[in-house]
């Protein structure tokens, strides 16, 4: 069920993110406050139902005639936005070539070993300057990962020389152009999504 609900997801995305950044996990684990989770869930729903009645009902209706047609433009606005998103983050995150970490495994990890995970563990997108301005700048995900106070706008100055650690250590600087790490992050996820075979599990 992880492509769909991976699909679902990205569809929705902008509530995903309202939803994961509530840390629903760990308030059903009862590792946050109640009344800290409640207050936070009613500023987001807050927030959710002021964007939806401004864009499905207010803007609509002011639009007279062309209610229907405001509407649509709305909901496809916002499906493309979602997708883009979500596309984005995914090329960031889950591409062939990223590895991932246990919880446990960065449990007292230095700073070198922070910044190592961080450098495995994140991809770019390569493009052009229209494209690295559409994602805002997100297509640099591997500076993003390693310099997340640095304005983003300074990523593109600062990736070659990230990209030169790399190859000093041996490393592999993943990155490809959108398509390609689209299609590579959705078939992780859904070569993730079946179980082990025996050889796998050995």
């Amino acid at each position: 069920a992880q492509p769909l609900w991976n699909l679902i997801n990205a569809v929705v995305f902008e509530y995903s993110i309202a939803a994961y950044d509530l840390e629903i996990g760990k308030f059903l684990k009862g590792r946050v406050d109640r009344n800290v989770f409640r207050s936070r869930a009613g500023k987001v729903l807050a927030k959710i139902r002021r964007q939806a009645t401004r864009d499905y009902v207010l803007h609509p209706l002011l639009s007279g005639p062309s209610a229907l047609t405001t509407l649509t433009a709305n909901l496809t606005a916002n499906l493309v936005r979602n997708l883009w998103t979500h596309s984005v983050i995914m090329c960031g995150h889950f591409p062939d070539g990223v590895q991932t970490f246990a919880r446990d495994s960065i449990e007292g990890e230095t700073r070198g070993q922070w910044y190592l995970r961080q450098m495995l563990g994140s991809a770019n997108i390569s493009g052009s300057r229209t494209m690295h301005f559409m994602t805002g700048n997100l297509s640099y995900q591997i500076e993003h990962h390693l310099f997340p106070d640095l304005p983003s706008n300074r990523y593109q100055e600062i990736a070659p020389k990230v990209a030169e650690v790399f190859e000093r250590y041996g490393l592999t600087y993943t990155t490809g152009p959108l398509p390609k790490q689209v299609a590579s992050a959705w078939m992780t996820i859904i070569r993730l999504s079946v179980p082990n075979t025996d050889s796998e599990t050995r």
